[in-house]
C-alpha cells in the first residue's frame, strides 16, 4: 500500500504535555477526547437525575424549574461538549496519520480551537452559579421562551448559554477550516482522493457541513444574544420580531449537525469492519461518494423539524421527499457494511462488538427516522417521547457506540499499551443492554401520547418510564469498567506492537504511539486502501518500504 522511510522509535509519553498549549495534532486529539469525556460524565449525571425524577409519575425529586434547567443542560452538554469535541479529537489524531501528513495544516489554529472548548465549557457550567440558574428553554432555546428574564439581571443563565454556544460555533468553524485544508493540501505523494481511507472521506464530508451550515447557527445565537442583552428585536414577537426565524437559523445547521456527528462514525464502521472481518470494504468508491451525497442533501432537510410550525403544505411535501431521499446514500453504506461482514472471519473483540452494536441500533434509528420523515406521522408524534427515543438511538445507540469502538480500536496506537478485553466486553454488554432498555420504551410512550420535556405524567405511562429509568442507571454504571480499563491500561497495560490488529493503513506502520512528526520522510502511496483482507508485510527496497499481502 505505501512506501515509507526507516522505522520510527517509540517516543516516551510525558503526561505534562497534555496540559500545555501543544501544536502536535496527536496531543490535541487526546486533549479533546479527555476533556469531552469529562463533560460526558457531567451530562450523564444530569440524565440520571432526570430519569430519577421520571421513575414516578409525580414531580417529587427536584423542583420543576431545576428539572427544566437540568433537561436543557443535559442536551446542550451532550451535543456541544461531548459528541462534537470527542469526534473532532479522534479526527485530529487520525486524519494526518491516515493521509501521510506530519501535522494539521494550521497547528496553532488547531490548538486555539481546542482551548476554546474548556473556555465555553466553563462559561456553560458557570450558569449554575448565577441567580435563576442555567437556561431552562431546552437545548434549542426557541424564542420567545428563551427571551424571558424573570430575574431582571443582565447576566443570566440563558445569556451564558447563548454565549457558550456562539463560542462553540467559532471553535468548530476554525476546526473545519483546518480539516478541509489539511485533507486537500497535506496528503502525502500518491494519496489521491480515491486512495484516502473511508474515515477521511467522512471527516471531509462532515467538516464541509460545518463550513456551510454552522455560520447560520452561530449568527442566530449572536442575534439571540443581542435580543437578550442590548434590546434588539430579531426574534421577540412583542417588538415585531419573528421567533420562527430563529427556528430556521437553528435547524438549518442543527439537523445537518446530526450528519456531522454520524458521518465520522460511518467512517469508523468502514475502517473496523474490514479489519475484524478479514475482508476488503465492499464498494469502497461508492461508500466514499455516498458521504459527499449525504453532505449535499443534508442542507435540504431542516424544515422537517418544523412541520408543526405552520409550514405551508408544498414545503412539507418537499422536505418530506428530501428527508426520505437522504436515506438512500445512508442505506448504501449499511449495505456495504453488511456485505463486508457477510462470510468474513469475524474477530469479536471489544471494538468489533461496539461497531456491530452501533450498526444494529443505527438501523433501528433509521427505520424510525423514515417514519418521522412522513408528515402525518411526524405531526402525530410531534413533541412526544417517540422523537426522543429516535434521536437517542442515533446519538447514543449509533454515535456513542461508534466512539467507543474507535477508542478501543486505536487505543494501542494512541497510548502504546493494550487494554483489558474482559473489562472492555463487560463495558459493551452493560452499554448495549442499558441503551436499549433506556431508549426503546420511549417509542411506545410516544405512540401512546406522552409529551416530552415534562417532570410529571399520567400514571398510565409508569411501566415504560420505570424500564427507561432502570436502563439509564445501568448506562451510568457502564462507564465504570470503561474508566477503570482506560486508566489502568494507560498506566500498566501490556506494551502494544505497531499493528496488534493486523490492520491496513498508514497509521499502523508507525510506532505505538507515533513520534512527534509522525513520518521521518513522507510516505509514497502506491495502492488503494482495503486491498487486503488478511495479514500484511513490509517489503523494503533501496528507497522505500512497501506494504504488501503476505
Amino acid at each position: 500500500m505505501i512506501n515509507q522511510s526507516a522505522d520510527i522509535t517509540i517516543e516516551s509519553v510525558n503526561w505534562r504535555r497534555y496540559f500545555s498549549f501543544s501544536t502536535d495534532h496527536k496531543v490535541i486529539g487526546i486533549q479533546y477526547i479527555v476533556t469531552s469525556f469529562f463533560f460526558f460524565l457531567v451530562g450523564g449525571l444530569l440524565a440520571m437525575i432526570i430519569r430519577g425524577e421520571l421513575i414516578t409519575p409525580e414531580a417529587n425529586l427536584v423542583d420543576r424549574t431545576v428539572y427544566n434547567a437540568m433537561f436543557t443542560m443535559h442536551g446542550t452538554i451532550m451535543l456541544f461538549l461531548w459528541t462534537f469535541p470527542v469526534l473532532v479529537g479522534l479526527s485530529n489524531y487520525l486524519v494526518p496519520l491516515m493521509i501521510g501528513a506530519r501535522d494539521m495544516a494550521f497547528p496553532r489554529l488547531n490548538a486555539a480551537a481546542f482551548w476554546m472548548v474548556p473556555v465555553f465549557g466553563a462559561i456553560m457550567m458557570l450558569s449554575f452559579l448565577v441567580p435563576g440558574g442555567p437556561a431552562q428553554s431546552g437545548w434549542w432555546s426557541y424564542p420567545p421562551v428563551s427571551l424571558q428574564n424573570p430575574t431582571g439581571n443582565l447576566i443570566t443563565g440563558q445569556v451564558l448559554w447563548v454565549l457558550a454556544v456562539a463560542l462553540s460555533g467559532v471553535s468548530s468553524i476554525m476546526g473545519a477550516v483546518n480539516f478541509v485544508t489539511t485533507i486537500f493540501r497535506m496528503r502525502s505523494p500518491g494519496m489521491t482522493f480515491f486512495r484516502m481511507p473511508a474515515f477521511v472521506w467522512t471527516v471531509l464530508a462532515a467538516q464541509i457541513i460545518q463550513l456551510f451550515g454552522l455560520p447560520a447557527l452561530t449568527a442566530g445565537a449572536v442575534m439571540l444574544l443581542f435580543d437578550l442583552t442590548i434590546g434588539t428585536s430579531f426574534f421577540d414577537p412583542a417588538k415585531g420580531g419573528d421567533p420562527v426565524l430563529f427556528q430556521h437559523f437553528f435547524w438549518f445547521y442543527s439537523h445537518p449537525a446530526v450528519y456531522v456527528i454520524i458521518l465520522p462514525v460511518f467512517g469508523i464502521f468502514s475502517e473496523l469492519f474490514p479489519v475484524y472481518a478479514r475482508k476488503p470494504l465492499f464498494g469502497y468508491k461508492v461508500v466514499a461518494i455516498s458521504s459527499i451525497i449525504i453532505t449535499v442533501l443534508s442542507g435540504l432537510v431542516w424544515v422537517h423539524h418544523m412541520f408543526a410550525s405552520g409550514t405551508p403544505d408544498w414545503m412539507r411535501m418537499l422536505f418530506m421527499a428530501t428527508t426520505m431521499l437522504i436515506s438512500v446514500p445512508t442505506g448504501i453504506k449499511v449495505f456495504a457494511w453488511v456485505a463486508t461482514i457477510w462470510g468474513g472471519k469475524l474477530t469479536l473483540n471489544t471494538a468489533m462488538l461496539f461497531a456491530l452494536g452501533g450498526l444494529v441500533m443505527f438501523v433501528f434509528a433509521g427505520i424510525t427516522g423514515i417514519m418521522l420523515a412522513a408528515v402525518p406521522i411526524d405531526i402525530h408524534v410531534n413533541n412526544t417521547y417517540f422523537v426522543v427515543g429516535h434521536f437517542h438511538y442515533v446519538v447514543y445507540g449509533a454515535v456513542v457506540m461508534g466512539i467507543y469502538a474507535a477508542l478501543y480500536h486505536w487505543f494501542p496506537k494512541m497510548i502504546g499499551r493494550m487494554y483489558s478485553e474482559g473489562l472492555g466486553k463487560l463495558h459493551f454488554f452493560l452499554t448495549f443492554i442499558g441503551t436499549n432498555l433506556t431508549f426503546f420504551p420511549m417509542h411506545p410512550l410516544g405512540l401512546q401520547g406522552m409529551p416530552r420535556r415534562v417532570a410529571s405524567y399520567d400514571s398510565e405511562f409508569i411501566f415504560w418510564n420505570v424500564l427507561a429509568s432502570i436502563g439509564a442507571f445501568l448506562l451510568g454504571v457502564s462507564t465504570v469498567p470503561f474508566i477503570l480499563n482506560m486508566i489502568g491500561s494507560w498506566s500498566q497495560g501490556e506494551k502494544a506492537p505497531k499493528n496488534p490488529w493486523r490492520a491496513i493503513g498508514l497509521e499502523w506502520l508507525l510506532s505505538s504511539p507515533p513520534s512527534v512528526e509522525n513520518f521521518e520522510e513522507l510516505p509514497i502511496v502506491i495502492s488503494t486502501p482495503y486491498g487486503y483482507g488478511g495479514d500484511h508485510a513490509l517489503v523494503a527496497n533501496s528507497d522505500r518500504l512497501e506494504m504488501s499481502h503476505e
